[in-house]
C-alpha cells in the first residue's frame, strides 16, 4: 500500500501523481499491440479513476468557518492503480483532521508536534510555491494511494479558517474543481450571524473553465442548481448540479471556486462583542467616518526582470492609483533598479497638476540593471521623515509605503536581515510598508517580514491578464484609512491570554478582530475601552458587555452534551481565539530574531496547534490505521456544523498511555466479565481473589435510570442505565420484569465525550456528533475513547486503554410479551477506575469478600457447595466492607450463550450488601454524574 500525504507547495511529498500513473499507461500502451485511436481512448475513459461523490460541507459561526470535503473514488481498472486526492484550501486555514478509506481499511490523520529542525524546514517550504499550486491565496493538500482493482477509496478532509473583511465583505471561498463529471456533486454552505446578515451574494464559478472545454452558461450570477434562503441572521447556499449542468459549466467536470460575499450589520460604534463559556471575541469595524490624510511613497521595481507585460501592467495600475489620491494626500513616486530615482526630492501635494506629472515620469520607467531593494526603501522612508519633520502638519495623518517588486535582492545590501534591520531602525515604527510581490521568483518571505514588522500589509500577484486588476484591489484595502493608533482596553483582572490588541491603523472596510479567555467566568459584565486617533480629535469609547452564565451541560473545553434530536455545536469562540492565537505565535515566531525567545514562541505554538488539533508548520500529521467498518454510510454521521473533526477516528494509537490489549472487533460470543448486570436486571459482583461471586436484584420502576459506576470526580468516568419495563411470565411472583434499554456513558478526561447506547444503535458524542447503527460491524475512536461494534452482538467501549465496558445486544425475532430487546452491561477491564469509584457494580471493584458462618453441610469448598435438601436452611452470611449479608447459593446465567454463574445470592433488593438503598442509587437524566458516597461527590456535569 503506497500512501503519500502532503500541503504542498512545491515540496517533494507530492511526488508519484496521478498524471505521472497516466503517462505510465500510455508508455505501456505505445509498446504493445497497436490498438485503433477510438478503442485506445474508450478504454482510456473506462479505467479512469471514477470519482462517484465530491461534497463540501461548510459552516460560518460570526465569521469563523468549519469546512468538511468528502470525496469518494473507484478504481475501475483490471490492475491496482494510483488514485489522488487534492483540494485547494484557502492559506489562512488550519486542517484540523483527514481520515482515508480504503476498501474496508480506515487511515486515520493524527496531529503530532514536530522536530525543531523539522519544523524550521517546513516553515521555509511553506512560502514557496509552483506553477501548479493553483489560486493566489491557497494551499494544495493532496493525498495519493494505490488502491487494488475494482476497489473503493474515500477522502475526508477538514479545516477551518476566520473570514476577513476585506471590501466591506467577508469572502468564503471553496474550491470545487473534481476534474470529471461526477454523480453526486455537492457544496452546502450554512452562515449564521447573531448580528444579522445584511447583504449576500454568491458569484459565478471563477476559473470555471478549461482550455477547450465547451462554451460556459450565463455568468452573470451564480451558478446553475445554486438555491440560496436566508432571514435575518441565518443564510444557506447550496450548490448541487447535476451531471447535465456540470458538462455545461465545463464538458471534462467543474474546475472553479464557488464564492459567497457578506456583510453583516453594525449599530454600535465600538463593535460587536460575543461572550461564550469563558471566552470572547471582539469585531471592530467602525464606519462614517472622515478619512485621515494619506502621506504615501510608491516604490515601483523598474529593473530589467520586470520587462513585458509585468511593468505595464503596474503602470496602467498605478495611473488609476494616482487618479484615487484625495486632495488632502501628500505623494511621491520612487524607480528602482541597481539604481534609485525619485520623481521629486519631497512629497507633493494632490493636484491635476501633480497627478499628471507622476504620470509622465511613470510612463517613461524603462526596465534595466538590478534589484536594490535595500537602497529603495531607506530612500522611501527618509522622504517620508523629512516630510513629518518640516511641515506643520495640523492634521493626523497616515505615512504608508507601496512597495512593489518581482525579484530578490541582487544589488547593495542583499542580506535579509540587515535588509531588515535597517528598514526597521529607519521606520521606527512611523511608517507602515505594504508590499507586492509579483510572479514566482520573488522572495515573498522578505516582503512578507518587512510588512509584518512594519505594521503592513503583503499580497502575492500572479503574472496573469488581471494583475493590474489586483494591484488596485489591493490598493482599494488601504485606500481609506479612518482610524490610527488603536487600542483596545480589558479588565486586566477579569481577561487573560487575550490576542493583539494596539493597530497601527484601521482602513474602511477591514475590521479589527480581538479574542481572549476570561480568567474569572462568573464575572457578570466585561468592560471594554477603545482609544484612538482620527483626523483631528482623540477617540475614547467605553462600554460594558454582559457575560452570559455558563450555559449548563458544558465542560471546560466548551464541548456541548447531546441533546434530544441532535446536538448543539461546541464552543466557536474558544475555536477562534485558539486560532487567532496559533496564528499570531507563529507569526511571531517566524520574525523573531532572538534564539531564546524563538523557542518559547515555538513550543507555545505547538504545544496550543497540539491542544486544539491544528496541522501548522510545527505540527505533522501521520496515518494510522484503525478498524474495519463494512459501510462508510453508516458510520458517517457528521455533520460540518457541529465542528472541525472529522469522526472517523484512529482506533490505535488514540491513547498514548499502555493499556492491556484488547481484541477488536469483539466475537459475538465473546467471554466477558462475571462482574455486570443483564436480564430483569440480574447485578453479579466477582471477587476473584477469595473465588467468590456474589449476585442480586433490584426491582426497580420503568424510567428509573440507575448508577451503575461512578467515578467522575477521579477517573472522569460515569455509567447510568435506564430501565424499561415488560410484563411478568404468568404465573410468577413479579407483577413485571424491567431491562436496561439504554446505557450511557460519560468520559471527562482528558476531554469530554457522551456515548448514549440503544439495541440499534451508538450515539458518541465528543464535541462531533456520530451515530453508529448496531447492525453494521464498525471501530472508530476519538481522543482516547475506542468504541467497536460487533453486529446484532455487542458494543465494547475502551477508556484509555485502562478501563473497557462490553455491552452485549438481546434482540428477539418474535418476542413473547414479558420480552424486550435489552441490552447486559460487564465490566471487562477496570484498572484505570479509582479506589474511590462507586454506583451499584463500581462500589464492589476494590473489596474483597469472605464467608464468615457456614451451615453444617457446606462443603469446605465455598464456591461449590451442595444444594440443601427439602424444606433445610441454606442460608449463610458473607462479609464485605464491613457489612454482614445473608446470602444463599444460586445460579445465574451469563447471557453470551455459553455460560451458567454460581453465586451468592443477597436478596430484598441487595439489602446489606450495597451501600444506602435503592433511591440513592437513582440518577436525574442519562450523563447525571452526581454520586453521594465518598470522596468522589460531585455535583453532576
Amino acid at each position: 500500500m503506497l500512501l503519500l500525504l502532503g500541503l504542498c507547495l512545491g515540496l517533494p511529498l507530492c511526488a508519484g501523481s496521478l498524471e505521472d500513473a497516466r503517462t505510465r499507461d500510455d508508455t505501456s500502451e505505445q509498446v504493445g499491440p497497436r490498438v485503433p485511436r477510438q478503442a485506445r481512448l474508450l478504454q482510456r475513459l473506462k479505467t479512469k479513476p471514477l470519482m462517484t461523490e465530491f461534497s463540501v460541507k461548510s459552516t460560518i459561526i460570526s465569521r469563523y468557518a468549519f469546512t468538511t470535503v468528502s470525496c469518494r473514488m473507484l478504481n475501475r481498472a483490471s490492475k491496482d492503480q494510483e488514485i489522488e486526492f487534492q483540494m485547494q484550501i484557502p492559506a489562512a486555514a488550519f486542517i484540523t483532521n483527514f481520515t482515508m478509506l480504503i476498501g474496508d481499511k480506515v487511515y486515520q490523520g493524527e496531529i503530532t508536534g514536530r522536530e525543531k529542525k523539522s519544523g524550521d524546514k517546513v516553515k521555509e517550504k511553506r512560502n514557496k510555491t509552483s506553477e501548479d499550486n493553483g489560486e493566489k491565496g491557497t494551499d494544495m493538500f493532496r493525498a495519493s494511494v494505490v488502491i487494488p482493482s475494482k476497489d473503493k477509496a474515500a477522502f475526508l478532509l477538514s479545516y477551518e479558517e476566520l473570514l476577513q473583511r476585506r471590501l466591506g465583505k467577508y469572502e468564503h471561498i471553496i474550491s470545487v474543481r473534481p476534474q470529471q463529471l461526477v454523480g453526486r456533486l455537492m457544496v452546502e454552505v450554512n452562515i449564521l450571524e447573531r448580528s444579522g446578515i445584511e447583504s449576500l451574494e454568491v458569484l459565478p464559478l471563477q476559473h470555471s473553465r478549461q482550455k477547450g472545454s465547451g462554451r460556459g452558461e450565463d455568468d452573470s450570477g451564480p451558478p446553475p442548481s445554486t438555491v440560496i434562503s436566508q432571514n435575518d441572521t441565518f443564510a444557506k447556499v447550496t450548490f448541487k448540479p447535476s451531471v447535465v449542468q456540470q458538462a455545461r459549466i465545463a464538458q471534462n467536470g467543474v474546475l472553479g471556486d464557488l464564492i459567497i460575499r457578506y456583510d453583516v450589520n453594525r449599530e454600535q460604534s465600538i463593535g460587536d462583542i460575543q461572550v461564550l463559556n469563558g471566552y470572547f471575541v471582539h469585531y471592530f469595524a467602525p464606519k462614517d467616518l472622515p478619512p485621515l490624510p494619506k502621506n504615501v511613497v510608491f516604490v515601483l521595481d523598474s529593473s530589467a526582470s520586470m520587462v513585458g507585460t509585468k511593468l505595464r501592467q503596474t503602470k496602467d495600475a498605478l495611473f488609476t492609483i494616482l487618479h484615487d489620491l484625495r486632495p488632502q494626500d501628500h505623494f511621491s513616486i520612487i524607480g528602482f533598479s541597481n539604481r534609485i530615482k525619485v520623481w521629486k526630492d519631497h512629497l507633493v501635494s494632490v493636484t491635476p497638476d501633480n497627478v499628471r506629472d507622476g504620470k509622465v515620469y511613470i510612463h517613461h520607467m524603462s526596465p534595466t540593471g538590478g534589484t536594490d531593494i535595500n537602497g529603495a526603501l531607506q530612500r522611501a522612508i527618509k522622504l517620508l521623515n523629512d516630510y513629518v519633520a518640516h511641515n506643520d502638519i495640523e492634521d493626523r495623518s497616515v505615512s504608508l509605503i507601496i512597495f512593489l517588486t518581482d525579484g530578490k535582492p541582487t544589488v547593495g545590501e542583499t542580506h535579509t536581515l540587515k535588509i531588515l534591520n535597517n528598514t526597521k531602525e529607519a521606520a521606527r515604527g512611523q511608517i507602515c510598508i505594504f508590499t507586492i510581490g509579483i510572479g514566482n521568483d520573488v522572495d515573498f518571505m522578505l516582503l512578507e517580514k518587512l510588512s509584518l514588522e512594519n505594521c503592513g500589509l503583503t499580497r502575492r500577484v500572479l503574472e496573469e491578464d488581471d494583475a493590474g486588476a489586483q494591484l488596485i484591489g489591493f490598493y482599494d484595502e488601504i485606500r481609506t484609512p479612518l482610524l490610527s493608533d488603536i487600542r483596545v482596553d480589558y479588565p486586566p483582572a477579569l481577561v487573560e491570554q487575550a490576542t493583539r490588541t494596539l493597530f497601527p491603523n484601521y482602513f474602511n472596510g477591514s475590521e479589527i478582530v480581538i479574542a481572549g479567555k476570561l480568567a474569572d467566568r462568573k464575572v457578570g459584565q466585561l468592560h471594554v475601552e477603545v482609544t484612538a486617533s482620527n483626523s483631528k480629535k482623540f477617540v475614547i469609547l467605553k462600554t460594558d458587555v454582559p457575560v452570559e452564565p455558563q450555559r449548563a451541560g458544558r465542560g471546560e473545553t466548551g464541548s456541548a452534551r447531546p441533546q434530544a434530536g441532535g446536538t448543539e455545536p461546541r464552543n466557536h469562540v474558544e475555536r477562534l481565539w485558539s486560532y487567532l492565537t496559533v496564528r499570531e505565535l507563529l507569526s511571531s515566531w517566524r520574525h523573531s530574531r532572538d534564539e531564546q525567545d524563538r523557542e518559547r514562541l515555538r513550543q507555545k505554538a505547538q504545544a496550543l496547534a497540539l491542544a486544539y488539533r491544528f496541522l501548522t508548520p510545527l505540527t505533522a500529521m501521520h496515518l494510522r490505521s484503525a478498524g474495519q467498518p463494512e459501510k462508510l454510510e453508516e458510520a458517517q454521521g457528521v455533520s460540518a456544523a457541529v465542528g472541525p473533526e472529522t469522526v472517523m477516528q484512529s482506533v490505535r494509537g488514540a491513547s498514548p498511555q499502555p493499556g492491556p490489549a484488547l481484541k477488536k472487533p469483539y466475537s459475538p460470543r465473546i467471554k466477558v466479565s462475571k462482574t455486570s448486570v443483564d436480564g430483569d436486571p440480574h447485578f453479579v459482583v466477582d471477587f476473584p481473589l477469595n473465588k467468590l461471586t456474589v449476585c442480586f436484584n433490584i426491582d426497580g420502576q420503568p424510567g428509573d435510570i440507575l448508577r451503575l459506576v461512578s467515578d467522575h470526580a477521579d477517573s472522569g468516568v460515569t455509567v447510568n442505565g435506564e430501565l424499561i419495563g415488560a410484563p411478568a411470565p404468568p404465573g410468577g411472583h413479579k407483577k413485571q420484569r424491567t431491562y436496561f434499554r439504554t446505557i450511557t456513558i460519560l468520559v471527562n478526561k482528558p476531554e469530554r465525550s457522551y456515548l448514549e447506547i440503544t439495541p440499534s444503535r451508538v450515539i458518541l458524542d465528543g464535541g462531533d456528533r456520530l451515530v453508529l447503527p448496531c447492525n453494521q460491524s464498525t471501530v472508530v475512536g476519538s481522543r482516547g475513547l475506542e468504541v467497536s461494534v460487533s453486529a446484532n452482538a455487542n458494543v465494547t467501549v475502551t477508556i484509555q486503554g485502562t478501563v473497557a465496558f462490553v455491552i452485549l445486544i438481546h434482540l428477539y425475532k418474535r418476542p413473547a410479551p414479558y420480552q424486550r430487546d435489552h441490552l447486559g452491561f460487564y465490566i471487562s477491564h477496570s484498572e484505570g477506575l479509582s479506589s474511590n469509584c462507586h454506583g451499584l457494580l463500581g462500589q464492589f471493584l476494590n473489596q474483597d469478600a469472605r464467608l464468615t458462618e457456614e451451615p453444617a453441610r457446606l462443603s469446605k469448598d465455598p464456591t461449590h457447595p451442595p444444594l440443601p435438601k427439602a424444606g433445610e436452611q441454606a442460608e449463610t452470611v458473607l462479609k464485605v466492607k464491613g457489612h454482614q449479608v445473608p446470602v444463599v447459593w444460586k445460579q445465574r446465567k451469563i447471557y453470551n450463550g455459553e455460560e451458567q454463574v454460581d453465586c451468592w445470592f443477597a436478596r430484598n433488593n441487595a439489602a446489606k450488601l450495597i451501600d444506602g438503598e435503592y433511591k440513592d442509587y437513582l440518577a436525574a437524566h442519562p450523563f447525571d454524574s452526581e454520586t453521594s458516597f465518598g470522596p468522589g461527590l460531585s455535583r453532576g456535569l
